[in-house]
């Protein structure tokens, strides 16, 4: 028997393969982005701490030493802070060698803490928040439905980074549709450098089912960039980037190319290598469909 049963679907970042995932709330408080479909047929509820201590003491008893745990679902973030205090307290007496607890964190979690919260937090042991802000222009923002604009997700990243906590963000490539491809590269490096974090990625929006993005995709409004083309959107923003010691990375499944480093640093080298995919698509080493992700 598993310590923890799973209310599905569970969702986690890719970098959390090795993590406890602990279902601190169920589904989205938000739920309304037009491209994700994640929590559509979920309830949002905060769980009872009694369940979630219990579960905790399960997962020492079976998995022995944990050192990293995602608080999921959607945005677990909105919850009370004493609550997620009673999480922490209860991991770091489960799990004396435990080095990460990480969170998704949307821009409407974000606008109900403190950063007084957010750093007290961060010393009881929630250390990385993931932030998708998908793009940095406001009209593709609001196609989105991500319910805040450029300036609103620059000040929500940056009260992350006032209190100390680790943010990785994430940018949709192809959000834009052809019309505002290199517009909403541009934008979005800006967003991102105006915010600083620590984690970039990129994935390439595509329509899943029960969603408003799926919807339009059915009626011929949504358009699927070629990989040329989102190799083209991806040096973009890459060349607008302005950051210092980041680490950046395009290997989610969803993206055609698999591109990884530290900014500044590798910054030519990502571009060089973006620049020989442009000059010759047809030889590029793109991820072949079948083998792409959502």
């Amino acid at each position: 028997m598993l310590p923890i049963r799973y209310e599905e679907p569970v969702f986690r970042p890719p970098s959390e393969a090795d993590s406890l995932i602990l279902q601190a709330t169920l589904g989205c408080s938000y739920n309304e982005c037009a491209f994700c479909g994640m929590y559509r047929r979920k309830p949002f509820r905060v769980r009872p701490i009694d369940a979630l201590r219990e579960e905790i003491r399960r997962a020492r008893e079976r998995l022995g030493p944990v050192r990293k745990v995602f608080l999921a679902d959607g945005d677990a973030l909105v919850a009370k802070a004493s609550f997620l205090h009673r999480i922490l307290d209860a991991l770091r007496e489960s799990f004396p060698g435990l080095r990460r607890v990480s969170i998704y964190a949307s821009p409407q979690s974000i606008r109900v803490r403190t950063v007084e919260e957010m750093a007290a937090l961060r010393e009881a042991g929630l250390t990385l928040y993931y932030l998708g802000i998908e793009s940095g222009h406001d009209e593709v923002l609001q196609r989105l439905r991500k319910g805040v604009d450029a300036e609103e997700m620059i000040a929500c990243g940056r009260k992350v980074i006032q209190a100390g906590v680790r943010l990785s963000t994430m940018i949709l490539l192809g959000a834009g549709g052809r019309a505002l491809s290199l517009e909403h590269a541009r934008e979005s490096a800006r967003v991102v450098s105006a915010i600083g974090p620590r984690f970039v990625s990129t994935l390439v929006l595509t329509p899943v089912p029960e969603t408003p993005l799926w919807e339009q995709d059915r009626e011929g409004r949504f358009d699927h960039l070629e990989p040329a083309e989102l190799a083209a959107e991806l040096r973009e923003f890459v060349a607008g980037l302005e950051l210092d010691g980041a680490i950046f990375r395009s290997n989610h499944a969803s993206n055609y190319l698999a591109l990884a480093g530290t900014l500044p640093k590798d910054k030519r080298r990502l571009l060089d290598a973006l620049d020989a995919v442009l000059a010759d698509p047809a030889h590029a080493p793109f991820r072949p469909e079948w083998s792409r992700g959502l």
